[in-house]
């Protein structure tokens, strides 16, 4: 159930990784995408728009949860790559520890200041009741986001990349059949919407810890391993909130963004809601490279094949590269056209706006390539201040450029 990335050719080694993993994130994206489809389609563009009133929000918290939970899995594959099974049993059950507490905390915070928020946000007021119900049972849900993707980075870790994809596509189809229960038949509205997604994210994780307590044994505890450890917390803490906070960083950015956006009303939400969901599944396989070069980069560091990580970085940017050119094309011309299946009206006007959004976007795929790449490969050597300042810069430009 492991695959040891520290042998072998790192081309086809970083392919085989980063395909399940890309169609793993698509199938993470297919839960808003749904949302937004189902939402868009039967409830109409103000509902799409409470929907993604609170997108750039989302991003903030649960890509902090995904990144806090790659992070965690640094020092998990590192240990694998080095051979100390040992170290690797205390940083996972350390890790659970920090990760349930960390649930807490941030459930707790965000439910609390959930209205507030969009209140910061200057969500349109035609919208902000369902916007709020959207947020709120997405943000009651982390700990299920947290526990999925805690689950899946130590499988990553330890070279499982497609155990993770197969019971997301499980809940993913699940999560199809609740969106339409909970929205058409139930009539729940954009909170239904939220409830399914939440509903399937656990399963998902509830899924993941059957198995790795079922079949990897290199990840099975026993009550030696089940100690607190304070070199592990601190070394997690330090590597995983950090690479939560980079994803942060580029989250705030965005959450300028749509602040603007929103002032412009409800028409431009529910285009930028649209184009959003558009870009992400294009840009999905930049996530997936990252991830890969995360833990690639990590298993090689422990075994100390530090020639294997240079020659990584080179075979993982060739992928890079022809795939944004390809993608880059596709979307700059025929991008605007998937409009349709996320709004019933207004579609025509609501397209403009995904046009001019998704032409800027696809020029900058190439440089979004290195970002990923090399900025997730260099977290997984070991090295946080280059990625962090890194995220900053893009957080300067992102908001700048918004608020001119």
């Amino acid at each position: 159930m492991t695959k040891n990335m520290t042998t072998g050719s790192p081309f086809k080694l970083i392919m085989s990784f980063a395909l399940p993993l890309l169609l793993g994130n698509l199938l993470q994206q297919t839960y808003n995408l749904i949302d937004a489809a189902i939402v868009g389609r039967f409830l109409g563009s103000d509902a799409l728009a409470s929907v993604g009133a609170s997108s750039s929000v989302q991003f903030l918290v649960l890509g902090f949860c995904m990144g806090t939970a790659c992070g965690f899995g640094v020092p998990i594959a590192r240990h694998f790559g080095a051979g100390d099974i040992k170290k690797l049993k205390q940083y996972f059950y350390n890790s659970i520890v920090i990760t349930a507490v960390t649930a807490f905390v941030l459930t707790t915070v965000c439910a609390v200041l959930c209205s507030e928020i969009l209140k910061l946000l200057s969500t349109p007021s035609n919208i902000f009741d369902d916007a709020y119900k959207y947020l709120l049972v997405i943000f009651l849900g982390i700990p299920f986001t947290l526990l999925y993707n805690l689950l899946s980075s130590v499988l990553r870790s330890v070279g499982d990349s497609k155990t993770p994809f197969v019971f997301l596509a499980i809940s993913t189809v699940l999560n199809i059949a609740l969106d339409l229960v909970c929205v058409i038949v139930f009539r729940w509205g954009c909170m239904g919407a939220a409830i399914a997604t939440v509903v399937a994210q656990a399963i998902s994780g509830i899924l993941c810890a059957v198995f790795i307590m079922k079949k990897v044994s290199v990840l099975k505890l026993t009550k030696e391993d089940r100690v607190m450890s304070k070199p592990a917390v601190l070394n997690l803490i330090i590597m995983g909130f950090s690479m939560g906070l980079q994803y942060s960083i580029t989250a705030i950015g965005t959450i300028v963004v749509q602040s603007c956006l929103n002032i412009l009303g409800s028409t431009a939400a529910a285009g930028f809601a649209a184009a959003s969901k558009i870009e992400q599944v294009f840009t999905q396989a930049y996530v997936a490279l990252g991830t890969t070069m995360a833990t690639y980069c990590a298993q090689n560091m422990g075994a100390g094949k530090y020639t294997r990580i240079r020659k990584g970085f080179k075979s993982a940017t060739l992928i890079g590269f022809i795939y944004a050119v390809v993608t880059g094309v596709i979307i700059f011309f025929v991008g605007k056209y998937m409009t349709i299946f996320f709004v019933s009206e207004n579609v025509n006007q609501i397209m403009e706006y995904v046009d001019i959004y998704l032409r800027c976007v696809s020029v900058s795929f190439l440089p979004l390539v290195i970002v990923n790449l090399y900025r997730n490969g260099i977290q997984g050597m070991g090295y946080g201040l280059l990625p962090m300042t890194a995220g900053i810069a893009e957080l300067v430009g992102r908001s700048g450029a918004a608020l001119i």
